[in-house]
């Protein structure tokens, strides 16, 4: 062990996590042990296609090497993950990080499609008041291997005959305001040499509508959602009252229609109803003038209740109704099939449960 090797190796807690070093970052990492640059990409292979959470079972190294890695390094998966199973098939998975606090991830299943929903801050920046993650207020963003972690985390927890087919950045927290650790993130979900090799077209970023950030999505290839909610800035301040300040309506669908597409690829709208509120005709005729001439399709969410929350579920013939009036005027629309709510797993319900009243 040279000098460098045993000044790191000190204590475990200098170890270096080697989940947290990108493929740049690892492959200085491995120069500095005088190792060939192709030893990076084994290293990153065993920790994200084989998903190993020890040293010794990369094989490819030799023991010698494996021993001198696992001196200065380590593989910091977590370990404390609760499953909770919804009477639909939805899993909830409840990861505790390394600081104690806990994040949610949903495993989705639906015909052929099995959809993981990841989360990107521990809490959320934004205080939509239909969204429990919003009461909660920001804890704090997270890396980018915990944001992978998700993944790993569900992949190992697959049952026979399943198969991880989309993934979707709609859990606790806006994307865009922890952007750079989501970029990162998605790289390694993404990359076909060593990483989980998930095609860009199947994973979909929602935001609650950053104007301002939107651009910096497209160069990710993945698909954009936008969570709209409102056909009128005194009504989006009601309900999203902090995005709205930021970004009007007008703001938003300007820089929406400013996206720049790809060719056979649309925005996805979502609208998440909720009965009394944003659910009438009147609404779903100004959504359609609002968007008109977007290239895009509207997902309709009725809302999920969680305990404490004044918002109501709107009845089935009202959201069908809605949904009519959207088509009539030409738009590709679906009604969100709520999955998980028997688990709070459902859209709008991850996260811990606070008191409405809290200081």
């Amino acid at each position: 062990m040279t000098r460098r090797d045993r000044s790191r190796a000190a204590s475990a807690e200098t170890r270096t996590n080697l989940l947290a070093l990108d493929e740049s970052a690892l492959e200085q990492f491995v120069n500095d042990l005088d190792w060939p640059k192709f030893r990076a990409r084994q290293i990153l292979r065993w920790l994200y296609r084989e998903r190993v959470r020890d040293i010794e079972r990369m094989t490819d190294l030799s023991k010698t090497e494996r021993a001198r890695l696992a001196a200065i390094a380590s593989i910091d998966r977590l370990s404390d993950c609760e499953v909770r199973r919804s009477s639909d098939g939805t899993r909830k998975f409840l990861l505790r990080l390394q600081d104690g606090l806990v994040i949610e991830s949903v495993l989705i299943p639906d015909a052929a499609r099995l959809t993981l929903c990841l989360s990107t801050q521990v809490g959320c920046t934004l205080d939509c008041g239909f969204c429990l993650t919003g009461q909660m207020g920001l804890k704090r963003n997270l890396t980018t291997h915990e944001i992978v972690e998700q993944a790993l985390t569900a992949l190992d927890r697959l049952e026979p005959g399943e198969r991880l087919t989309n993934i979707v950045l709609m859990g606790m927290g806006e994307p865009l305001a922890n952007f750079d650790a989501v970029a990162a993130a998605i790289a390694r979900l993404t990359n076909t040499g060593w990483g989980l090799g998930i095609p860009a077209r199947r994973i979909t970023l929602s935001t609650a509508g950053l104007a301002s950030r939107l651009k910096d999505v497209a160069g990710l290839g993945i698909n954009l959602a936008i969570s709209l909610n409102a056909t009128t800035d005194a009504q989006r301040d009601r309900l999203m009252p902090a995005v709205n300040r930021l970004h009007p309506l007008a703001h938003l669908l300007a820089a929406c229609r400013a996206y720049p597409l790809p060719p056979h690829r649309r925005l996805t709208f979502e609208y998440v109803l909720l009965a009394g509120e944003n659910d009438s005709e009147q609404d779903a005729r100004r959504l359609a003038k609002l968007l008109n001439g977007i290239r895009c399709k509207i997902n309709l969410i009725p809302f999920n209740p969680f305990p404490g929350n004044p918002y109501r579920r709107p009845a089935d013939s009202d959201v069908l109704r809605f949904q009519t009036v959207l088509r009539k005027a030409g738009f590709d629309v679906l009604i969100r099939k709520s999955k998980g709510r028997d688990v709070l797993g459902a859209c709008g319900q991850l996260g811990e449960l606070v008191s409405p009243h809290r200081s």
